[in-house]
């Protein structure tokens, strides 16, 4: 009987050592089938960054100024009797511009010229009184003092008529400037004063003349940007003509227009101006239809415009993609691959030149930065590099473009 109890028993048990071995075997099936496999590295497009020499072209902030504004005041006191120009016109140089009455300058010139024909007959009728006294002087018929009353008399006389020549070269001035005419060439303001009003000389502006052929535009450059181009010039990272008479400037309008002619830089100022902290230099353009056409001119005094100057060049310049600058709060950033991985690197971009930046500081020649598949990746993880394409990537775009339009 105990034979027979004991077989079920060993059977049984074999039973289930046999199913808890199926089961690990099952388990560590399933195990290995859900292990997730290696994430890929991501790939990313980079350029390799090398120094070339580009042109370094600042703008600044310009206000037009006419070449020379002429004031016109009249040289004598009276009331105007006539005015010759339209005002807003072009003028010429001697051009008619204002008649100062004449009447009485001409009385007076007049007079002063018949003062000096009396003084010249005094002189004559002296030098002869003169004449007949010396000689009796030797048979003394006259005295000493006889011949030396009529020596002072002679001389008396002389002084009057060169009294009275001066008199008359005063009478012809005011005579003449009666009729004010144009002294430069340029364009005719509003006149202050018409026909009738009593006018004092020197002392009322009449109107003005401004010359607008060429035209100056002034610039203001702060002292910061002084001080950083005479560092660069002597780190020699930039380069100019060696006057700096020699850089030139483009004009760009407040619609975005451009000037096509181009100015030349015709002084710098030698103080800084201690309420701004800027330093004035002044540019001469070509403004021919000023004078050519009435109402046609380019620009005008007073007009507010962009000035790009032309004549740097910088050397060693590193320029990458704009495409692979990033912002952030803090500033401009790139990543860059460091020993294989993704590399957040802060960067100073300061200008754009067509379609990059120009890296002020912050990259080295020969550094790897990453311009496609940022979004593939977190900083400091591992990445696969290959060669960026700037073709490629235009390529994509447009595909997408047209796949958005469909």
């Amino acid at each position: 009987m105990y034979q027979t109890l004991r077989q079920p028993v060993t059977t049984q048990a074999n039973s289930v050592i046999a199913s808890f071995l199926l089961l690990l075997v099952f388990l560590t099936g399933c195990s290995k089938s859900t292990d997730a496999p290696p994430p890929a590295v991501p790939q990313v497009e980079v350029i390799t960054t090398t120094t070339r020499t580009i042109v370094d072209e600042p703008e600044f902030i310009g206000q037009t100024e006419s070449f020379r504004p002429v004031e016109i005041r009249s040289q004598v006191d009276g009331i105007i009797k006539k005015i010759f120009f339209i005002e807003g016109r072009n003028v010429r140089k001697g051009d008619k511009l204002y008649l100062i009455d004449p009447t009485p300058f001409r009385a007076a010139y007049l007079g002063s010229k018949a003062m000096v024909a009396q003084a010249q007959a005094r002189l004559e009728q002296a030098n002869k009184d003169l004449a007949r006294v010396q000689p009796l002087l030797k048979q003394k018929a006259v005295s000493k003092k006889d011949v030396d009353d009529a020596i002072a008399e002679v001389r008396s006389a002389r002084a009057t008529l060169d009294a009275a020549k001066n008199d008359v070269i005063k009478a012809k001035f005011d005579l003449d400037n009666t009729l004010i005419t144009a002294p430069v060439e340029g364009r005719i303001n509003r006149s202050q004063f018409y026909e009738g009003r009593l006018i004092e000389a020197q002392t009322n502006l009449l109107t003005t003349i401004d010359q607008l052929d060429p035209m100056y535009v002034n610039v203001n450059v702060p002292e910061s940007y002084l001080l950083r181009i005479r560092r660069e010039l002597a780190e020699h990272k930039l380069e100019r003509p060696e006057s700096i008479f020699q850089l030139r400037g483009v004009i760009t309008f407040s619609d975005g227009s451009i000037y096509p002619e181009e100015g030349v830089l015709d002084f710098e100022d030698i103080v800084i101006r201690p309420e701004t902290g800027m330093l004035l230099g002044r540019f001469a353009f070509p403004n021919p239809s000023a004078q050519n056409a009435p109402g046609q001119s380019h620009f005008y005094p007073g007009q507010f415009v962009k000035v790009r100057i032309k004549g740097y060049s910088r050397t060693e310049a590193i320029l990458i993609p704009q495409r692979a600058v990033q912002q952030r709060p803090t500033g401009s950033f790139v990543y860059v691959i460091k020993d294989g991985k993704a590399e957040l690197r802060p960067v100073l971009a300061s200008s754009w030149h067509g379609n990059e930046w120009f890296i002020e500081s912050g990259l080295q020649p020969g550094e790897q930065v990453i311009v496609e598949g940022m979004h593939r990746f977190q900083p400091g993880a591992p990445v696969n590099a290959i060669p960026y394409e700037e073709s490629s990537v235009q390529e994509k775009t447009a595909a997408s473009q047209n796949n958005h339009s469909e």
